[in-house]
């Protein structure tokens, strides 16, 4: 119990100084863009195979499970609002931890086993500010923009299946679709990809920062890097989703 306590002490200390970091008036936006890239950009092939082939699956399943009572007209509408509320959010979400949470833990930790965040201390550069604020920035930004073009893929993958296998009419699946779809649908689940991506950067942050014993001890970090996101998110989606159901979003 107490190393659990401990443990969490630490991690909320380390979170509460990142978020202190990133909201300085001293950014490194050079650094910060670069992680954009790389956290945003390279993560949209695998974040739109994910969101198309999820959008395929989920009209079949809703068609297979409609047709059973009768309420087959109703997979345009369950589609959309499981990809933008749910589904979209929390899969880029994982695919990031997998891609970029462990990535950001690998290389973190070989700079801390090899003592070139010393050297940044040494040079009165805080990593905090160098390496862990742009990294949660740019984690923070780039995740709600790609579960808004994963949104788009999911449903077109939904429309493909739903036109080309199971039947249905083009316009009046986009016009059901369009018509059930709200703002409040899209909004609620890009603020859960904006926390979820803070989640991911802290963790890979963190366990890098807090890596020790050479190349198992990298491997190990990345390793509780993504498990640790994954848990996160789907523990800090049930809180989100449990508050917007209660405000009504």
């Amino acid at each position: 119990m107490l190393g659990l306590l401990g443990e969490a002490g630490r991690l909320a200390t380390f979170i509460t100084r990142v978020k202190l970091a990133a909201l300085t008036p001293w950014v490194f936006f050079g650094e910060t863009l670069k992680q954009c890239i790389r956290i945003g950009y390279f993560s949209l092939p695998v974040v739109g195979l994910t969101a198309i082939f999820t959008g395929a699956a989920l009209a079949l399943n809703i068609f297979v499970g409609g047709s059973r009572f009768n309420a087959e007209q109703f997979v345009p509408n369950i589609v959309v609002l499981g990809i933008t509320r749910e589904l979209g959010p929390v899969l880029a979400a994982l695919m990031l931890a997998g891609r970029v949470s462990a990535g950001i833990a690998a290389e973190v930790g070989t700079m801390k086993v090899t003592e070139q965040i010393d050297a940044l201390h040494t040079l009165s550069t805080s990593p905090f500010q160098y390496l862990y604020a742009p990294r949660f920035w740019a984690a923070v930004l780039t995740l709600p923009i790609l579960v808004l073009i994963a949104d788009i893929i999911g449903v077109y993958g939904g429309y493909l299946v739903a036109t080309g296998t199971l039947d249905f009419n083009g316009n009046l699946y986009i016009k059901n679709t369009m018509d059930y779809v709200t703002g409040g649908d899209v909004i609620g689940g890009l603020i859960k990809a904006a926390v979820f991506g803070g989640v991911v950067a802290l963790m890979g942050c963190y366990h890098g920062q807090n890596c020790q014993g050479g190349a198992s001890g990298v491997g190990r970090a990345a390793t509780l890097a993504v498990v640790s996101s994954a848990v996160l998110i789907f523990f800090s989606n049930f809180l989100m989703t449990t508050l917007f159901t209660r405000i009504g979003l």
